[in-house]
């Protein structure tokens, strides 16, 4: 008799990685796993008490906290670091206190465990409703910056989800002691053992979470643009992809000359390393004030890569390549290019953008309906700056990074966004 499947005892897609192939996350894993099944039970109360627990731990132990940190610094600068890295590695108290007070905030937002997304009653009587489920067990890799270990932590448990954790090899130390005071913390507050893990900074550990088929159930890479890549490429678990921005701001011919003097100035200068800053600049032909605009840019210290057109209106313009086109540069650069209308604005997004933020400044309605029509972004700003492209500025609150693919969440990853959903389906004796 012929089977359509193979023989031999069914076998579903989870589980298929076993934790003996997992040496080095393999018992982190299973704690997260079972921690995850008491998390997504936990009421609001018992996750939110947690929270100010961890919050206040943090500052009650602050001073093993930057001592680790400092040990990492001096590491680090020893190795030759960079300032930038070395100031976005460091903490002091002040920091440690934002980074408790971030977990503070999260108490004051809602619980999107048990939302209902929508319901209805169907013609047979059956009552349907979609709910807002964890996810289960959630890794996130990230680079440098130890208040991403807390925002993640804290996310997670407020999400309903145990968080599996790879920071970078340079923050190894201080990203260990705020995992501790954290699991000290959440567990003295009613919290299950291994609600956080903290993986080891190698390069193994991140392939073995990125295989790890039935232990994790998300990744969310948050980093440079390698980072991802790799993230992206290995992973045989769900990913959800963030962070590299290629953004631009289009200066339509309708557009005013101050208003956008200063949205440029501000999506591009306002903090230059972070994923929603502008990297490029399209004017239309036909704006008068081009040279002014990127007299103000060259003056406030921006390296501008441009085209003929733009080299042709300001003598600071160096020439740009298509590598300058397709570059998120984090630093004061920027690359010009003067199009011919709104169209070609739209065709270079189109080749060159990261799907991250778009922005248009003009007067004209119509060029406006056209941007915001022909562009495909998680953000899209209408004489804004790129900057606002953030959970915090949306008023979602804290978020873990911004997606920049279409499946399930795009844009700022907040609560709502770290749940999936399930359908709960009640009848009064239904059989079909």
């Amino acid at each position: 008799m012929r089977r359509d499947r193979a023989e031999g005892p069914a076998r579903t897609l989870r589980g298929v990685s076993d934790a003996a192939d997992l040496p080095l996350i393999g018992a982190a894993a299973l704690r997260a796993r079972a921690a995850s099944r008491v998390l997504r039970t936990l009421p609001t109360d018992v996750k939110d008490a947690a929270l100010s627990a961890m919050a206040d731990a943090l500052v009650g132990r602050s001073d093993e906290v930057l001592a680790a940190n400092a040990r990492d610094v001096d590491a680090a600068a020893a190795d030759g670091t960079p300032a930038s890295v070395l100031d976005r590695l460091r903490l002091d108290a002040g920091r440690v206190a934002g980074v408790a007070a971030a977990l503070r905030e999260l108490v004051a937002l809602p619980d999107p465990v048990g939302d209902v997304v929508r319901g209805s009653r169907l013609p047979n009587g059956l009552q349907l409703r979609q709910v807002r489920v964890p996810f289960g067990v959630i890794g996130i890799v990230y680079e440098a910056r130890p208040n991403v270990t807390v925002d993640a932590a804290g996310l997670c448990l407020k999400s309903g989800n145990a968080a599996l954790l790879r920071g970078s090899a340079s923050a190894y130390r201080t990203n260990a002691a705020l995992v501790a005071v954290l699991s000290d913390a959440g567990q003295k507050a009613g919290l299950p053992e291994g609600f956080v893990e903290l993986l080891p900074a190698d390069r193994a550990s991140v392939g073995e979470l990125l295989g790890a088929r039935g232990h994790v159930d998300l990744v969310i890479p948050r980093g440079g643009a390698s980072l991802i890549q790799r993230v992206v490429r290995e992973a045989q678990v769900p990913v959800i992809e963030t962070g590299v921005g290629n953004c631009h701001v289009y200066v339509d011919a309708s557009a005013d000359a101050a208003t956008a003097e200063a949205i440029v100035l501000n999506s591009k200068t306002h903090r230059v390393s972070v994923c929603n800053a502008a990297e490029t600049l399209l004017v239309h032909r036909d704006v008068p004030f081009l040279p002014r605009l990127l007299g103000a840019l060259a003056d406030a210290g921006v390296t501008l890569h441009g085209d003929e057109a733009a080299r042709a209106v300001h003598d600071a313009v160096v020439p740009a390549t298509d590598e300058d086109w397709a570059t998120e540069y984090l630093s004061m650069d920027m690359a010009v290019r003067v199009v011919d209308d709104l169209p070609a604005a739209l065709e270079h997004v189109a080749r060159w953008g990261s799907g991250h933020s778009e922005a248009i400044v003009a007067d004209s309605a119509s060029a406006i309906a056209a941007f915001t029509a022909g562009v495909d972004a998680a953000a899209i700003l209408v004489n804004a700056s790129t900057r606002f492209t953030d959970g915090g500025e949306f008023g979602f609150g804290a978020e873990i990074g911004i997606s920049t693919q279409k499946l399930h969440a795009r844009g700022p990853l907040g609560l709502p966004e770290l749940t999936s959903t399930t359908y709960v389906v009640t009848g009064s004796g239904h059989t079909r």
